[in-house]
């Protein structure tokens, strides 16, 4: 482990973040990681799930095999600082750190290939399109998870305001379901001077963006964690018409499958309402994208007690509170055990923003723990699938 080149890898991780790509389209990249696995030694297949990559570390003897994953897309935002490693693609920027995420996996793949003493194989996933298309089901779509055998999965994200290098991961559900709302409020339309003639898609669509938020103040159970958000409202284009058409767009989260649905069914519902009542008619586009990311208790009990060995107890939370944010990990977790684990990018400042954020930028000391954390996880879970279970 001594021997791992961090420079370079800071290296990497800063190329990767001044060339983005966006999803489905990491061709650069992924060419990037192809080559540098394949001179590490290790069996690469590309092309899955569309630009993803694969890496296959087999260890010394026969075993089980587990799997770490990266994310590799970027986000269609303008970087706002002049780094010396900014985006040189307009209007294209990593903006959540998945070049850092791309960096660490490589840093645990260059960890693993180059003691192979273990028994068992290690799948590195490189994965395309994680922000909001869907490249992890692509990817399962593909057999990332049936061909190379994949029994278990671990994953990692940087959080902006947890202290740099400290990890938080739990229990249950770590990240949000994420869903898609796009209302539209229709009525015949007209001259301004004669509302009555009309249903006004206007203040039906600004009685329903009030209403809407009812949902998460008064009609959830409290302890649960949800948002509904309008993000987006469009109607009209001059000041004298009554336009015929209103179009909500925004989303809708929450930490609860059970949630999710009663959510739904209530959007659904105060859409109808509010548009009765004014006399317009609707259509409510619902769409689930993400569901939540839920750890195995296993699996996440083992992420804490190795990210524990790597950086101290003292810099771990076992049992963090989960976030409304979404993460296409989950479909991975559908399918196998295992856990999603967040790293501290250290605090927010103006020099390095939150996440989707214009001077959001990857901490390069994160590297390291990170990299040692990835590859920790896959050995302790190889050597608890070849351990059987204990007791009656």
């Amino acid at each position: 482990m001594s021997g791992i080149d961090w420079d370079r890898l800071r290296d990497i991780r800063r190329d990767i973040h001044a060339h983005p790509e966006l999803a489905f389209a990491e061709h650069r990249t992924a060419a990037l990681v192809a080559e540098h696995l394949r001179g590490l030694g290790i069996e690469v297949t590309t092309g899955i799930g569309g630009t993803g990559v694969v890496g296959v570390i087999r260890g010394s003897a026969d075993g089980p095999t587990v799997a770490l994953r990266a994310d590799m897309d970027a986000l269609p935002i303008t970087e706002e600082l002049p780094r010396p490693h900014a985006s040189q693609t307009p209007g294209v920027m990593h903006a959540c750190g998945h070049d850092g995420h791309t960096a660490m996996l490589l840093g645990a793949a260059e960890i693993l290939s180059g003691a192979r003493n273990f028994a068992g194989t290690v799948v590195v996933v490189f994965q395309p399109a994680e922000e909001g298309a869907g490249g992890a089901p692509a990817m399962i779509a593909d057999g990332v998870l049936t061909d190379f055998g994949i029994r278990e999965i671990y994953g990692i994200h940087n959080i902006p305001g947890i202290e740099a290098g400290h990890f938080a991961v739990r229990p249950g559900t770590q990240l949000a379901s994420f869903d898609d709302l796009d209302i539209v409020l229709s009525a015949a339309g007209g001259h301004a001077m004669a509302p009555h003639l009309t249903g006004d898609v206007v203040v039906a669509g600004a009685a329903l963006v009030t209403a809407l938020q009812t949902i998460v103040a008064r009609r959830l159970d409290p302890s649960v964690m949800a948002v509904v958000s309008i993000t987006a409202f469009n109607a009209g284009s001059t000041n004298n018409v009554m336009p015929p058409t209103a179009r909500l767009r925004g989303t809708a989260r929450c930490l609860s499958p059970q949630a999710r649905d009663e959510i739904e069914k209530l959007v659904r519902e105060i859409s109808a309402s509010v548009a009765t009542a004014h006399g317009v008619d609707v259509e409510v586009g619902y769409e689930h994208r993400y569901p939540c990311t839920v750890n195995d208790a296993t699996a996440a009990a083992r992420s804490a007690r190795v990210a524990a060995e790597v950086v101290g107890a003292d810099r771990v939370d076992p049992n963090c509170a989960g976030i409304l944010a979404a993460e296409d990990f989950a479909f991975f977790l559908d399918e196998v055990p295992g856990a999603y684990a967040f790293i501290g990018n250290g605090p927010i400042t103006p020099e390095r923003g939150p996440v989707h954020n214009p001077a959001y930028d990857f901490n390069d000391d994160v590297i390291e723990p990170g990299s040692r954390y990835l590859a920790a996880i896959a050995l302790e879970a190889l050597a608890d699938l070849r351990t059987p279970p204990t007791g009656p």
